[in-house]
């Protein structure tokens, strides 16, 4: 690490000396930061966590291993090249504006780089990744100002931008996971066989997946939606580490559980029970880990227990009466836009304005 420490040093020092290597000074920077730590703190929300960079970033990022490591299992190492494609064209993306602001790049997307791939299809083309990472990042993210302005999340934009601009290859062609012996540690990818998702099979057979499958992963769905252990271990871990709030998944989830009993009780064939919806498709990705971000969620207490609310319900009425068979995606862009909204009510009403 002394060697390294020392060749930065040297890097940075040029960069300031001469002017035609100015701008390298964002990428030596991140460099710097990433091996030796930052004292930096998150801009606002997180600011109120008095949380840093680093600590929430390396923290999220290990709770998604579980995720990755099954992910990786269930379909082989292919997931390894889609994770990578995500880094590469979006870390790209990053260090361009950054360059081109002079500012600095943001660890932001060492976590929106390992989630975006996550909730994508396991054949998707590597090419299709590359462009929907780039797409997420700049109009979810880079053309708000940057990481902590961002009213979106990056991943969530480009997995909406690929499900509209190319509806087939995202939503046919599900491939079936493997799940004996070494799994996909061996292999590169799935086998080709297509299957309908557990919540495409609902909605056209009215048949419910076997439960222990819909836990473990042995069902079709994306990369890292299926392996539904994981992702409550990353989660859980997330919440006793405090990087989370517990009260965001809590109300999603519970929201799930009535609005899906009610309309399970009057709708049946709309609506599928609870518990198939609180285990199928993205909903236990999207409700630990991408509504609980603290830059596009709420930051009160109100507004966090609302906005679960409202995030479950909507996934419930988008899932039973839309076209589209997973409602996570548009629940969370729909709760990103009304979050500041909604904190702004909350603290209206808890501190209004006095009266002259």
């Amino acid at each position: 690490m002394k060697f390294l420490r020392q060749r930065l040093d040297n890097l940075r020092n040029l960069s300031q000396k001469n002017k035609l290597l100015a701008f390298l000074k964002p990428v030596i920077n991140a460099a710097d930061e990433i091996y030796f730590g930052t004292d930096k703190v998150t801009t606002l929300p997180h600011i109120l966590d008095s949380m840093d960079i680093k600590r929430y970033m390396s923290l999220v990022i290990v709770a998604l291993i579980p995720v990755a490591l099954g992910a990786v299992y269930l379909w082989g190492l292919r997931v390894l090249a889609v994770i990578a494609v995500s880094y590469i064209f979006g870390g790209l993306v990053e260090t361009i504006f950054a360059i081109a602001r002079k500012k600095e790049i943001h660890e932001g997307f060492l976590v929106t780089g390992l989630l975006f791939p996550l909730i994508l299809p396991p054949n998707v083309p590597l090419w299709m990744a590359a462009l929907g990472v780039m797409f997420g990042v700049v109009f979810g993210k880079e053309v708000f100002g940057g990481t902590g302005r961002n009213i979106f999340n990056p991943a969530i934009v480009g997995r909406i931008f690929l499900s509209v601009a190319f509806p087939s290859a995202m939503t046919t062609s599900w491939l079936m996971p493997f799940n004996q012996g070494t799994g996909g540690f061996l292999k590169f990818s799935a086998d080709a066989v297509s299957q309908a998702t557990p919540l495409t099979a609902f909605r056209s057979e009215r048949l419910i997946a076997d439960f222990g499958n819909l836990f473990l992963g042995g069902s079709p769905g994306c990369i890292g939606e299926t392996f539904r252990l994981g992702i409550l271990i990353g989660g859980i871990f997330l919440i006793f580490a405090k990087i989370s709030n517990w009260r965001l998944p809590l109300s999603a989830l519970l929201s799930v559980v009535i609005c899906a009993g009610i309309g399970n009780f009057f709708a049946p064939d709309k609506f599928a029970p609870a518990l198939f919806q609180i285990f199928s498709g993205g909903l236990l990705l999207g409700a630990f880990f991408m509504l609980t971000d603290p830059v596009t969620g709420p930051f009160t207490r109100a507004g966090k227990w609302i906005c679960g609310v409202l995030f479950g319900f909507l996934v419930v009425l988008i899932r039973g009466l839309s076209g589209y068979m997973e409602g996570v995606m548009f629940s969370l862009l729909l709760i990103n836009v009304f979050s500041p909204l909604i904190d702004r009510l909350v603290l209206g009403v808890k501190y209004p304005k006095i009266k002259k």
